[in-house]
């Protein structure tokens, strides 16, 4: 209808009595009246589940060869013309109504002449309050709106985003449509470049009466790397699904700027979808008082000494002293001596954002169950939280995806455990990795074996004991203090002659591994493998990125609880918790005890608790798109 003048609109009437009933389905329309007749249709009566269906189908059929200039929706049609041919709008308008009349007069359609809206001359002016009122919401809408364009299918069509656009005669850029939506949950867990050809297929279906067409489209989107989207060198099933259903398309993809491509981004962040109120801490604060259980709590506790205890339930009453309200937050306690945490009222959706991000992020490397029921409860607490947290692990679409089935472990041969947290440490490779942007196929772990902080660098398969010298020294001396003894598996790039001349200048002392039992080092080849599932779980979408994203897993390894020590490394070395944006406002700190007071009592405890903690679990690798490992 682009670039058309005139229009008319034919209405049909007793367009179902034109149709013949089938005779074997002639006395499923039987009626019995009141007198006792026995009638039935002939013809397709109205209110049979199909009978819409049927016509519209009929209609579209028959008027289907002059679908250029006339379109029907069931007993609607409506005609449109422009000048063509060196002929006048008009002349080709009357044209296209005579070829719309011969095909109602063949088929037997008739128009209903009080609806049917048709060329008119010298009509009456007619201007009543009604139309002044219509006349003003049009101009309020030019005011705050694009108009929209009508599209042209010769013509060239753009998709920014989910917003659909061509440039008319003038060069000028027209909108078609807008169209946005909120991400569902299992969506918010997309990778960001997921999350972008989401973008991109929503809009392929939202305009796919426009663009499902032989002529090509451009789709503008302001993530360089959907540029190749469309011949990724690995495939998800989700990814194999989503480009079948783009090589219905001819389309290709470019790339505009974020500052050029505003109407996108825009439509991407409607205030309607945006939450309230996006601090996390702000959201607990407001949902306090849509809790009927913590509502009467918090103002006991903000009313101090005027505060009536009778309006609190037993159970509150026999638990008030756990609790304690600091900046409009609720915190609990269970005893005196723990630190105290956050209280999230019953609000599903604040806990499911607290889960996802004590989980979800490369930065907290999709541990486990455990680790993060650790994480989690380290700031917050809600009743039955640990069956919260099982329960999100559980049915995390990544976990279950790149990560092996568990099996029996067998326990490891444990060193005698050390008496500070950087007296000794241990190291071990890991290749067999795809190889990234700078060629790197391997992974130089070192793990201080009391406090079991880890450090990575990534290396290449061909690295020599020099090399990895130095990134002992780039990872592991520029920060800490020097160890007294490194225990290693017995591998070339140990026993060379540069290591040993290394450990001697600087009074170390090479630990080696017995012939019999290889795998003296039990700790590091089980940082290896929860190194593996936490790389595969971050790098699914994006295998070759894995040394871009070593900072994190290191981050999140060193951020987890360890079974053996019941403490985060981070915490072991440095007596603090590190802030994470989980944590960033609204958290507390725990009070800081004597240093030496506090690694004298964690290094007994660990002596204790270590040897029977120590576990291997049996690795079984399925879907190794990430494969590993080759020691």
């Amino acid at each position: 209808m682009s670039g058309c003048t005139l229009y008319s609109a034919l209405d049909l009437v007793d367009g179902y009595y034109q149709i013949l009933m089938r005779e074997s389905d002639i006395p499923l329309t039987a009626v019995s009246t009141p007198s006792g007749m026995l009638w039935e249709w002939l013809v397709m009566p109205e209110g049979l589940s199909n009978a819409p269906a049927t016509f519209n189908r009929l209609v579209t059929q028959l008027f289907r060869p002059l679908r250029t200039f006339a379109q029907t929706y069931f007993d609607d049609i409506f005609v449109h013309s422009r000048a063509e041919d060196g002929q006048t709008a008009m002349e080709v308008h009357l044209r296209h109504l005579h070829r719309v009349l011969e095909v109602m007069r063949a088929n037997k359609f008739y128009a209903n002449t009080d609806k049917c809206d048709l060329l008119k001359k010298d009509g009456d002016w007619v201007w009543e309050q009604q139309h002044q009122d219509a006349f003003d919401s049009i101009r309020a809408s030019l005011q705050q709106a694009p108009v929209l364009a009508l599209p042209d299918e010769t013509s060239h069509l753009t998709s920014s985003g989910t917003l659909l656009t061509i440039k008319d005669d003038e060069g000028h850029e027209r909108v078609i449509s807008f169209q946005s939506r909120q991400l569902k949950a299992a969506e918010r867990n997309n990778l960001v470049h997921d999350k972008e050809l989401l973008a991109v297929k929503y809009a392929l279906v939202k305009f796919r009466v426009h663009l499902l067409r032989p002529s090509p489209f451009v789709v503008y989107t302001d993530h360089a790397p959907l540029r190749t989207a469309t011949n990724p060198p690995h495939l998800s099933q989700r990814m194999a699904r989503w480009l079948s259903f783009f090589a219905e398309y001819n389309f290709r993809v470019e790339y505009k700027p974020g500052k050029l491509n505003v109407l996108a981004d825009a439509l991407s962040r409607r205030p309607d979808y945006e939450l309230a109120h996006a601090d996390l801490y702000d959201r607990i604060r407001l949902a306090y008082q849509e809790d009927e259980n913590y509502t009467p709590l918090v103002q006991f506790l903000s009313d101090g000494k005027d505060a009536k205890v009778d309006r609190l339930s037993p159970r509150q009453r026999a638990q008030i002293h756990r609790y304690e309200l600091a900046g409009g937050l609720l915190h609990y306690r269970v005893d005196p001596r723990d630190p105290r945490r956050v209280v999230v009222p019953n609000d599903e959706g604040l806990k499911y954002d607290i889960l996802l991000e004590a989980h979800d992020p490369p930065m907290s490397g999709h541990l486990g169950r455990e680790k993060t029921y650790q994480m989690v409860s380290q700031t917050f607490w809600w009743p039955s939280m640990y069956k919260w947290v099982a329960h999100y692990v559980k049915t995390c679409e990544t976990c279950q995806r790149v990560k092996p089935s568990g099996h029996a472990s067998a326990p490891l041969q444990s060193l005698p455990v050390p008496a500070d947290c950087w007296k000794s440490m241990s190291l071990d490779f890991v290749f067999g990795i795809p190889v990234d942007d700078m060629g790197n196929t391997g992974i130089l772990v070192f793990v201080r074996r009391l406090s079991k902080m880890v450090h990575l660098a990534s290396v290449r398969d061909t690295v020599t004991g020099k090399q990895a010298a130095q990134q002992f020294l780039d990872s592991v001396f520029g920060y800490h203090d020097l160890p007294e003894t490194i225990v290693s598996d017995r591998v070339p790039r140990f026993t060379g002659a540069f290591w040993d001349t290394l450990f001697q200048l600087l009074g170390t002392k090479l630990t080696m591994s017995t012939a019999d039992h290889p795998q003296t080092d039990g700790q590091t080849e089980r940082v290896n493998r929860v190194l593996e599932d936490t790389l595969r779980s971050i790098c699914a979408e994006a295998p070759r990125s894995w040394s871009d994203q070593l900072p994190m897993v290191e981050f999140a390894l060193n951020n987890a609880v360890h079974a053996s020590t019941g403490f985060t490394p981070f915490y072991l070395n440095g007596l603090r918790h590190p802030q994470v944006p989980l944590t960033l406002r609204g958290g507390t700190v725990a009070s800081i005890v004597s240093g030496g007071e506090a690694r004298k009592a964690f290094s007994s405890q660990v002596s204790e608790i270590e040897p029977e903690s120590l576990k291997r679990q049996l690795s079984s690798f399925i879907d190794d798109r990430l494969t590993l490992i080759s020691r």
